[in-house]
Protein backbone atom coordinates (compact mmCIF):
# COMPACT_ATOMS: atom_id res chain seq x y z
CA UNK A 1 0.00 0.00 0.00
CA UNK A 2 2.83 2.43 0.93
CA UNK A 3 4.57 1.72 -2.37
CA UNK A 4 1.34 2.39 -4.23
CA UNK A 5 0.82 5.75 -2.51
CA UNK A 6 4.45 6.71 -3.12
CA UNK A 7 4.07 5.89 -6.80
CA UNK A 8 0.99 8.06 -7.05
CA UNK A 9 2.83 10.94 -5.37
CA UNK A 10 5.72 10.65 -7.80
CA UNK A 11 3.34 10.70 -10.75
CA UNK A 12 1.60 13.78 -9.35
CA UNK A 13 4.90 15.59 -8.85
CA UNK A 14 5.99 14.80 -12.36
CA UNK A 15 2.75 15.65 -14.11
CA UNK A 16 2.06 18.86 -12.24
CA UNK A 17 5.49 20.36 -12.80
CA UNK A 18 6.58 20.28 -9.16
CA UNK A 19 9.91 18.74 -9.98
CA UNK A 20 12.96 20.30 -8.40
CA UNK A 21 14.51 23.10 -10.48
CA UNK A 22 17.95 22.64 -11.98
CA UNK A 23 20.53 23.41 -9.30
CA UNK A 24 22.51 26.51 -10.25
CA UNK A 25 26.30 26.37 -9.99
CA UNK A 26 27.88 28.11 -7.02
CA UNK A 27 30.49 29.76 -9.25
CA UNK A 28 31.66 29.83 -12.84
CA UNK A 29 34.05 26.97 -13.62
CA UNK A 30 37.32 28.62 -14.73
CA UNK A 31 38.17 26.40 -17.71
CA UNK A 32 36.61 26.68 -21.16
CA UNK A 33 34.55 23.51 -21.69
CA UNK A 34 31.93 23.81 -24.45
CA UNK A 35 31.05 20.12 -24.25
CA UNK A 36 30.18 20.34 -20.55
CA UNK A 37 28.18 23.47 -21.35
CA UNK A 38 26.10 21.49 -23.85
CA UNK A 39 27.36 23.01 -27.11
CA UNK A 40 28.40 21.66 -30.50
CA UNK A 41 31.96 22.96 -30.83
CA UNK A 42 31.94 23.20 -34.62
CA UNK A 43 28.74 25.25 -34.60
CA UNK A 44 29.97 27.41 -31.73
CA UNK A 45 33.11 28.28 -33.67
CA UNK A 46 30.98 29.97 -36.32
CA UNK A 47 31.15 32.96 -34.00
CA UNK A 48 34.88 33.29 -34.82
CA UNK A 49 34.28 33.93 -38.51
CA UNK A 50 31.41 36.34 -37.89
CA UNK A 51 33.34 38.55 -35.46
CA UNK A 52 36.63 38.40 -37.35
CA UNK A 53 34.83 39.53 -40.53
CA UNK A 54 33.74 42.78 -38.85
CA UNK A 55 37.30 43.35 -37.64
CA UNK A 56 38.73 42.70 -41.13
CA UNK A 57 36.24 45.14 -42.63
CA UNK A 58 37.30 47.74 -40.02
CA UNK A 59 33.80 48.02 -38.70
CA UNK A 60 35.10 46.84 -35.35
CA UNK A 61 38.48 47.61 -33.87
CA UNK A 62 38.09 44.71 -31.46
CA UNK A 63 35.54 42.65 -29.59
CA UNK A 64 35.29 40.14 -26.73
CA UNK A 65 32.60 37.46 -26.48
CA UNK A 66 31.73 35.24 -23.51
CA UNK A 67 29.11 32.48 -23.19
CA UNK A 68 28.45 30.55 -19.97
CA UNK A 69 25.93 27.72 -19.65
CA UNK A 70 25.27 25.41 -16.72
CA UNK A 71 28.14 27.16 -14.94
CA UNK A 72 30.67 26.19 -17.63
CA UNK A 73 32.39 28.61 -19.98
CA UNK A 74 31.47 27.55 -23.49
CA UNK A 75 33.09 30.40 -25.41
CA UNK A 76 35.54 33.11 -24.34
CA UNK A 77 37.48 34.80 -27.13
CA UNK A 78 38.75 38.21 -28.20
CA UNK A 79 39.37 39.56 -31.71
CA UNK A 80 41.10 42.58 -33.22
CA UNK A 81 42.75 45.44 -31.38
CA UNK A 82 42.19 47.37 -28.18
CA UNK A 83 43.92 50.20 -30.05
CA UNK A 84 44.23 50.08 -33.83
CA UNK A 85 46.97 52.71 -34.06
CA UNK A 86 49.37 50.97 -31.69
CA UNK A 87 48.23 47.49 -32.82
CA UNK A 88 47.65 46.59 -29.20
CA UNK A 89 45.76 43.29 -29.35
CA UNK A 90 42.35 42.95 -27.75
CA UNK A 91 42.55 40.65 -24.73
CA UNK A 92 39.93 38.82 -22.72
CA UNK A 93 40.68 40.97 -19.67
CA UNK A 94 40.26 44.30 -21.52
CA UNK A 95 38.31 46.96 -19.62
CA UNK A 96 35.30 48.52 -21.39
CA UNK A 97 33.05 51.48 -20.71
CA UNK A 98 29.80 49.64 -19.92
CA UNK A 99 27.57 52.75 -19.67
CA UNK A 100 23.94 51.69 -19.11
CA UNK A 101 24.95 48.25 -17.93
CA UNK A 102 25.59 50.19 -14.72
CA UNK A 103 21.79 50.37 -14.31
CA UNK A 104 21.43 46.71 -13.37
CA UNK A 105 24.05 47.06 -10.64
CA UNK A 106 22.34 50.15 -9.22
CA UNK A 107 19.01 48.34 -9.35
CA UNK A 108 20.49 45.45 -7.37
CA UNK A 109 21.83 47.94 -4.81
CA UNK A 110 18.32 49.39 -4.47
CA UNK A 111 16.81 45.94 -3.98
CA UNK A 112 19.43 45.09 -1.35
CA UNK A 113 18.34 48.11 0.69
CA UNK A 114 14.70 47.22 0.02
CA UNK A 115 15.35 43.79 1.52
CA UNK A 116 16.80 45.48 4.61
CA UNK A 117 13.47 47.23 5.16
CA UNK A 118 14.82 50.70 4.36
CA UNK A 119 11.86 51.51 2.08
CA UNK A 120 9.05 50.05 0.00
CA UNK A 121 9.07 50.26 -3.78
CA UNK A 122 5.84 52.25 -3.89
CA UNK A 123 7.15 54.88 -1.48
CA UNK A 124 7.36 58.38 -2.98
CA UNK A 125 10.96 59.25 -3.82
CA UNK A 126 10.32 62.59 -2.10
CA UNK A 127 10.27 60.76 1.25
CA UNK A 128 14.04 60.34 0.79
CA UNK A 129 14.89 63.16 -1.64
CA UNK A 130 12.58 66.03 -0.59
CA UNK A 131 13.38 68.09 -3.68
CA UNK A 132 11.06 65.81 -5.68
CA UNK A 133 8.01 66.79 -3.61
CA UNK A 134 5.01 68.06 -5.63
CA UNK A 135 6.39 67.37 -9.11
CA UNK A 136 5.24 69.29 -12.17
CA UNK A 137 4.59 67.85 -15.64
CA UNK A 138 5.45 69.57 -18.92
CA UNK A 139 2.41 71.09 -20.63
CA UNK A 140 3.81 73.17 -23.49
CA UNK A 141 7.39 73.81 -24.60
CA UNK A 142 8.70 76.45 -26.98
CA UNK A 143 11.91 74.97 -28.41
CA UNK A 144 12.88 78.35 -29.91
CA UNK A 145 13.30 80.15 -26.60
CA UNK A 146 13.12 77.10 -24.25
CA UNK A 147 10.22 78.42 -22.24
CA UNK A 148 7.60 76.04 -20.93
CA UNK A 149 4.41 75.72 -18.97
CA UNK A 150 3.52 72.94 -16.55
CA UNK A 151 0.61 71.24 -14.86
CA UNK A 152 0.66 69.52 -11.46
CA UNK A 153 1.52 65.83 -11.45
CA UNK A 154 -1.41 63.56 -10.61
CA UNK A 155 0.75 61.78 -8.03
CA UNK A 156 4.24 61.58 -6.61
CA UNK A 157 7.07 59.67 -8.32
CA UNK A 158 7.67 56.31 -6.64
CA UNK A 159 10.82 54.22 -6.38
CA UNK A 160 9.12 51.64 -8.58
CA UNK A 161 8.52 54.33 -11.23
CA UNK A 162 12.25 55.02 -11.27
CA UNK A 163 13.18 51.33 -11.51
CA UNK A 164 10.79 50.87 -14.44
CA UNK A 165 11.56 54.18 -16.25
CA UNK A 166 7.95 55.29 -15.99
CA UNK A 167 8.55 58.37 -13.82
CA UNK A 168 8.52 60.94 -16.64
CA UNK A 169 12.23 61.73 -16.26
CA UNK A 170 14.13 61.73 -19.57
CA UNK A 171 17.77 61.87 -20.61
CA UNK A 172 20.00 64.92 -20.92
CA UNK A 173 22.06 65.26 -24.15
CA UNK A 174 20.93 61.92 -25.60
CA UNK A 175 17.18 62.05 -24.91
CA UNK A 176 14.25 63.62 -26.75
CA UNK A 177 14.41 67.17 -28.08
CA UNK A 178 12.21 68.27 -25.19
CA UNK A 179 14.43 66.60 -22.60
CA UNK A 180 17.61 67.98 -24.14
CA UNK A 181 16.23 71.52 -24.16
CA UNK A 182 14.85 71.44 -20.61
CA UNK A 183 17.86 69.74 -19.03
CA UNK A 184 20.38 71.92 -20.87
CA UNK A 185 18.64 75.03 -19.56
CA UNK A 186 18.51 73.53 -16.07
CA UNK A 187 22.19 72.55 -16.03
CA UNK A 188 21.56 68.80 -15.92
CA UNK A 189 24.03 66.47 -17.63
CA UNK A 190 23.77 62.85 -18.78
CA UNK A 191 26.25 61.73 -16.14
CA UNK A 192 29.11 60.20 -18.16
CA UNK A 193 32.44 61.97 -18.55
CA UNK A 194 31.16 65.18 -16.99
CA UNK A 195 34.10 66.14 -14.79
CA UNK A 196 34.09 67.18 -11.15
CA UNK A 197 30.38 67.69 -10.54
CA UNK A 198 28.66 65.91 -7.66
CA UNK A 199 25.75 63.46 -8.00
CA UNK A 200 23.69 65.07 -5.22
CA UNK A 201 23.86 68.49 -6.87
CA UNK A 202 22.79 67.11 -10.25
CA UNK A 203 19.83 65.19 -8.84
CA UNK A 204 18.60 68.25 -6.93
CA UNK A 205 18.77 70.30 -10.14
CA UNK A 206 16.85 67.55 -11.97
CA UNK A 207 14.14 67.56 -9.29
CA UNK A 208 13.33 71.22 -10.05
CA UNK A 209 12.56 70.52 -13.72
CA UNK A 210 9.27 69.32 -15.22
CA UNK A 211 8.52 65.68 -15.95
CA UNK A 212 7.97 64.77 -19.59
CA UNK A 213 4.71 62.97 -18.74
CA UNK A 214 2.58 61.92 -15.79
CA UNK A 215 4.24 59.31 -13.53
CA UNK A 216 3.30 55.76 -14.46
CA UNK A 217 1.63 56.61 -17.77
CA UNK A 218 4.50 56.10 -20.25
CA UNK A 219 7.89 54.38 -20.53
CA UNK A 220 10.66 56.95 -21.01
CA UNK A 221 14.31 55.97 -20.82
CA UNK A 222 16.13 58.53 -18.74
CA UNK A 223 18.07 59.57 -15.65
CA UNK A 224 15.85 57.47 -13.40
CA UNK A 225 18.69 55.19 -12.32
CA UNK A 226 20.94 58.15 -11.54
CA UNK A 227 18.23 59.27 -9.10
CA UNK A 228 18.24 55.74 -7.65
CA UNK A 229 22.01 55.95 -7.25
CA UNK A 230 21.53 59.03 -5.12
CA UNK A 231 18.78 57.22 -3.19
CA UNK A 232 21.34 54.52 -2.36
CA UNK A 233 23.70 57.22 -1.08
CA UNK A 234 21.00 58.86 1.05
CA UNK A 235 19.66 55.66 2.58
CA UNK A 236 22.98 53.87 3.10
CA UNK A 237 24.99 56.91 4.17
CA UNK A 238 27.74 55.85 1.75
CA UNK A 239 28.94 57.33 -1.57
CA UNK A 240 27.72 55.15 -4.43
CA UNK A 241 31.21 54.03 -5.44
CA UNK A 242 31.94 52.87 -1.89
CA UNK A 243 28.60 51.05 -1.62
CA UNK A 244 29.29 49.22 -4.87
CA UNK A 245 32.80 48.25 -3.82
CA UNK A 246 31.99 47.12 -0.30
CA UNK A 247 28.55 45.58 -0.80
CA UNK A 248 28.71 44.16 -4.36
CA UNK A 249 32.10 44.10 -6.10
CA UNK A 250 34.36 42.84 -3.31
CA UNK A 251 31.93 40.15 -2.07
CA UNK A 252 31.47 38.82 -5.61
CA UNK A 253 35.14 39.07 -6.59
CA UNK A 254 34.53 41.71 -9.27
CA UNK A 255 38.04 43.10 -9.12
CA UNK A 256 38.04 45.13 -12.34
CA UNK A 257 34.85 47.19 -12.05
CA UNK A 258 35.09 50.89 -11.19
CA UNK A 259 33.67 54.33 -11.82
CA UNK A 260 37.23 55.60 -12.19
CA UNK A 261 40.06 53.19 -12.87
CA UNK A 262 43.15 52.87 -10.67
CA UNK A 263 46.22 54.14 -12.51
CA UNK A 264 47.75 50.67 -12.74
CA UNK A 265 44.75 49.52 -14.82
CA UNK A 266 44.61 52.46 -17.27
CA UNK A 267 46.49 50.51 -19.94
CA UNK A 268 43.74 47.89 -20.08
CA UNK A 269 41.00 50.39 -21.05
CA UNK A 270 40.11 49.92 -24.72
CA UNK A 271 40.21 52.93 -27.01
CA UNK A 272 36.83 54.37 -27.97
CA UNK A 273 36.15 54.54 -31.72
CA UNK A 274 33.40 55.99 -33.84
CA UNK A 275 32.37 55.74 -37.50
CA UNK A 276 33.42 58.13 -40.24
CA UNK A 277 30.20 59.59 -41.65
CA UNK A 278 31.37 59.24 -45.26
CA UNK A 279 33.23 55.93 -45.34
CA UNK A 280 31.71 54.10 -42.39
CA UNK A 281 35.23 53.11 -41.31
CA UNK A 282 36.34 53.41 -37.71
CA UNK A 283 38.08 56.54 -36.46
CA UNK A 284 39.51 57.16 -33.02
CA UNK A 285 37.21 59.34 -30.94
CA UNK A 286 38.43 62.87 -30.34
CA UNK A 287 39.44 64.03 -26.88
CA UNK A 288 36.18 65.94 -26.56
CA UNK A 289 32.75 65.05 -27.91
CA UNK A 290 29.89 67.54 -27.91
CA UNK A 291 26.41 66.39 -26.85
CA UNK A 292 23.75 69.09 -27.17
CA UNK A 293 26.17 71.84 -26.20
CA UNK A 294 27.88 69.90 -23.42
CA UNK A 295 31.42 68.54 -23.57
CA UNK A 296 32.03 64.84 -23.04
CA UNK A 297 35.46 63.25 -22.69
CA UNK A 298 35.90 59.58 -23.70
CA UNK A 299 38.84 59.35 -21.28
CA UNK A 300 36.60 59.69 -18.22
CA UNK A 301 37.44 56.25 -16.71
CA UNK A 302 41.06 57.45 -16.35
CA UNK A 303 40.18 60.67 -14.49
CA UNK A 304 39.76 61.16 -10.76
CA UNK A 305 36.10 62.14 -10.98
CA UNK A 306 33.55 62.85 -8.28
CA UNK A 307 30.31 62.08 -10.14
CA UNK A 308 29.05 58.52 -9.68
CA UNK A 309 26.42 57.94 -12.33
CA UNK A 310 24.25 55.03 -11.26
CA UNK A 311 22.78 55.03 -14.75
CA UNK A 312 25.94 54.83 -16.81
CA UNK A 313 29.28 55.55 -15.15
CA UNK A 314 30.98 52.18 -14.68
CA UNK A 315 33.73 50.43 -16.60
CA UNK A 316 34.36 46.70 -16.31
CA UNK A 317 35.64 43.52 -17.91
CA UNK A 318 33.34 41.06 -19.61
CA UNK A 319 34.20 38.39 -17.01
CA UNK A 320 33.51 40.66 -14.04
CA UNK A 321 30.06 41.46 -15.36
CA UNK A 322 29.45 37.78 -16.12
CA UNK A 323 29.96 37.07 -12.40
CA UNK A 324 27.29 39.66 -11.60
CA UNK A 325 24.89 38.10 -14.11
CA UNK A 326 25.60 34.58 -12.88
CA UNK A 327 24.69 35.80 -9.39
CA UNK A 328 21.29 36.87 -10.72
CA UNK A 329 20.86 33.62 -12.64
CA UNK A 330 21.63 31.76 -9.39
CA UNK A 331 18.77 33.59 -7.69
CA UNK A 332 20.91 36.22 -5.95
CA UNK A 333 23.83 34.08 -4.75
CA UNK A 334 27.35 33.52 -6.09
CA UNK A 335 30.12 31.35 -4.67
CA UNK A 336 28.65 31.36 -1.19
CA UNK A 337 27.82 35.09 -1.13
CA UNK A 338 24.14 36.03 -1.22
CA UNK A 339 23.28 39.59 -2.26
CA UNK A 340 19.56 39.10 -2.86
CA UNK A 341 16.84 36.61 -2.13
CA UNK A 342 15.52 34.61 -5.06
CA UNK A 343 12.17 36.33 -4.65
CA UNK A 344 13.72 39.77 -5.15
CA UNK A 345 15.41 38.49 -8.31
CA UNK A 346 12.05 37.13 -9.40
CA UNK A 347 10.49 40.56 -8.91
CA UNK A 348 13.29 42.23 -10.88
CA UNK A 349 12.79 39.88 -13.81
CA UNK A 350 8.98 40.03 -13.84
CA UNK A 351 6.97 42.48 -15.94
CA UNK A 352 6.56 45.67 -13.89
CA UNK A 353 5.61 48.15 -16.61
CA UNK A 354 2.48 46.55 -18.07
CA UNK A 355 2.23 47.29 -21.80
CA UNK A 356 4.17 50.57 -21.60
CA UNK A 357 7.50 49.10 -22.75
CA UNK A 358 8.59 48.35 -26.32
CA UNK A 359 6.23 45.67 -27.50
CA UNK A 360 6.17 42.71 -27.69
CA UNK A 361 8.58 42.51 -24.74
CA UNK A 362 8.24 43.70 -21.16
CA UNK A 363 10.29 45.61 -18.59
CA UNK A 364 11.09 44.58 -15.04
CA UNK A 365 13.07 46.39 -12.36
CA UNK A 366 16.09 47.35 -14.43
CA UNK A 367 15.87 44.88 -17.35
CA UNK A 368 14.11 44.27 -20.63
CA UNK A 369 12.31 40.90 -20.51
CA UNK A 370 11.55 38.57 -23.41
CA UNK A 371 7.90 37.55 -23.72
CA UNK A 372 6.50 34.47 -25.41
CA UNK A 373 5.86 36.57 -28.52
CA UNK A 374 9.34 38.07 -28.32
CA UNK A 375 10.86 34.60 -28.20
CA UNK A 376 9.32 33.89 -31.60
CA UNK A 377 11.34 36.74 -33.14
CA UNK A 378 14.76 35.69 -31.78
CA UNK A 379 15.79 32.39 -30.16
CA UNK A 380 16.06 33.79 -26.63
CA UNK A 381 13.60 31.97 -24.40
CA UNK A 382 10.63 33.59 -22.68
CA UNK A 383 11.84 35.12 -19.41
CA UNK A 384 15.27 36.09 -20.74
CA UNK A 385 16.38 39.43 -19.28
CA UNK A 386 18.89 41.72 -20.93
CA UNK A 387 20.27 45.20 -21.53
CA UNK A 388 23.30 46.97 -22.96
CA UNK A 389 25.28 50.19 -23.00
CA UNK A 390 25.59 53.15 -25.35
CA UNK A 391 29.17 52.24 -26.28
CA UNK A 392 27.94 48.93 -27.75
CA UNK A 393 28.24 46.45 -24.91
CA UNK A 394 25.39 43.98 -24.50
CA UNK A 395 24.31 40.97 -22.45
CA UNK A 396 21.46 38.57 -21.85
CA UNK A 397 20.56 35.98 -19.22
CA UNK A 398 18.33 33.05 -20.20
CA UNK A 399 17.09 31.19 -17.08
CA UNK A 400 15.46 28.40 -19.09
CA UNK A 401 18.73 27.61 -20.83
CA UNK A 402 20.72 28.37 -17.64
CA UNK A 403 22.86 30.67 -19.77
CA UNK A 404 24.69 33.98 -19.56
CA UNK A 405 26.09 35.62 -22.70
CA UNK A 406 27.90 38.91 -23.30
CA UNK A 407 29.37 40.73 -26.29
CA UNK A 408 31.66 43.71 -25.62
CA UNK A 409 32.94 46.41 -27.94
CA UNK A 410 33.44 50.17 -27.51
CA UNK A 411 32.23 52.01 -30.60
CA UNK A 412 30.09 55.16 -30.61
CA UNK A 413 28.39 56.05 -32.82
CA UNK A 414 27.96 52.82 -34.77
CA UNK A 415 25.65 51.58 -37.51
CA UNK A 416 26.56 47.98 -36.70
CA UNK A 417 23.45 47.31 -34.65
CA UNK A 418 22.49 43.81 -35.78
CA UNK A 419 25.66 42.19 -34.45
CA UNK A 420 24.08 41.51 -31.03
CA UNK A 421 21.16 39.64 -32.59
CA UNK A 422 23.50 37.81 -34.96
CA UNK A 423 25.52 36.74 -31.93
CA UNK A 424 22.33 35.42 -30.28
CA UNK A 425 21.45 33.33 -33.34
CA UNK A 426 24.96 31.85 -33.50
CA UNK A 427 24.96 30.97 -29.79
CA UNK A 428 21.55 29.33 -29.71
CA UNK A 429 22.11 27.39 -32.92
CA UNK A 430 25.13 25.75 -31.26
CA UNK A 431 23.24 24.32 -28.26
CA UNK A 432 23.51 20.56 -28.53
CA UNK A 433 21.59 18.97 -25.67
Amino acid sequence: MRKFILGICLVVVYTTGWAQPKIAPKAIAPEVNPIAAGFNVQRLNRIDAALQKYVDEQRLNGVVALVIRNGHIAYYKSFGYADMETKSPMKNDAIFRIASQTKAITSVAVMMLYEEGKFLLDDPISDYIPEFKNPKVLDKLNLQDTTWTTVPAKREITIRDLLTHTSGIGYAQIGSAEARAIYHKGGVLAGIGVGKIVLADQIKLLAKLPLLHQPGEKWTYGLNTDVLGYLVEVVSGMPLDRFFQERIFKPLGMNDTYFFLPKEKHHRLVTLYGEDEKTGKLVKTKDTIMFAGSAFTPHYPKTAGTHFSGGGGLSSTIYDYAIFLQMLLNGGEYNGTRLLSRNSVRMMTTNQAGDLYRQPNHFGLGFGITTEKGSSILPTQEGTFEWGGMFATTYWVDPKENMVALLYRNVYPTSLRNIANQFKVLVYSAIND
